[in-house]
């Protein structure tokens, strides 16, 4: 397996205000494309996913402006 991107995408939490940091990466393997999301949280609570995408998503993913940040989240 072999990393192709990461980015750290600074937040707000909604509840207290306090700054955050969630992060996502893309890796590559013998079957495709596999994207890593954490939300930065502590890591008794932190939310993390792993999403299998296709060979069109990836670029997507790769070209995603800043302002579009998490939007593999939704």
């Amino acid at each position: 397996m072999q990393m192709i991107a990461s980015r750290i995408i600074p937040f707000l939490d909604v509840q207290s205000l306090a700054p955050g940091n969630a992060l996502e990466a893309l890796f590559r393997d013998e079957k495709g494309f596999i994207l890593y999301l954490s939300d930065g949280g502590p890591s008794s609570i932190r939310q993390e996913r792993l999403i299998r995408l296709g060979v069109r998503e990836a670029p997507v993913w790769l070209h995603e402006a800043p302002q579009d940040g998490a939007s593999f989240w939704n």
